[in-house]
């Protein structure tokens, strides 16, 4: 696994784990199709969260928020709206969050960002 990749899985497990002390259930992680990724399905009481993490270790490039851009929205909502319907959904409340997932000098630092996306 790249370093990237290895970094990427490591703020998806921090973040899932920060979900679930915050009493969201976590439906599913990584889920694929051929429109794209959704990094976390979780539940917030009655609502189905989508969650999107980015993980930086430094700010290089900007706050980790940012690289959810124009193109990652489109493919994120495409997924979304397949999610929803092969799972026969399409009529609950949903969101859609950004986690950042920051590591620096071995610790971590999480920020949600609810309703990132309308």
């Amino acid at each position: 696994m790249y370093y990237k990749q290895s970094e990427g899985k490591y703020g998806e497990d921090i973040a899932s784990k920060y979900l679930k002390q915050k009493g969201y259930s976590i439906l599913e992680r990584n889920f694929y199709c051929n429109c794209g990724e959704i990094d976390i399905i979780a539940l917030d009481k009655n609502e189905i969260t989508f969650v999107e993490v980015k993980t930086r270790s430094s700010l290089e490039y900007g706050f980790a928020s940012e690289a959810v851009n124009k193109i990652k929205k489109k493919h994120l909502l495409k997924t979304i709206k397949y999610y929803l319907h092969i799972k026969n959904l399409e009529n609950n409340l949903i969101r859609i969050d950004v986690i950042e997932v920051y590591i620096k000098n071995g610790k971590t630092y999480v920020h949600h960002i609810k309703q990132a996306i309308d």
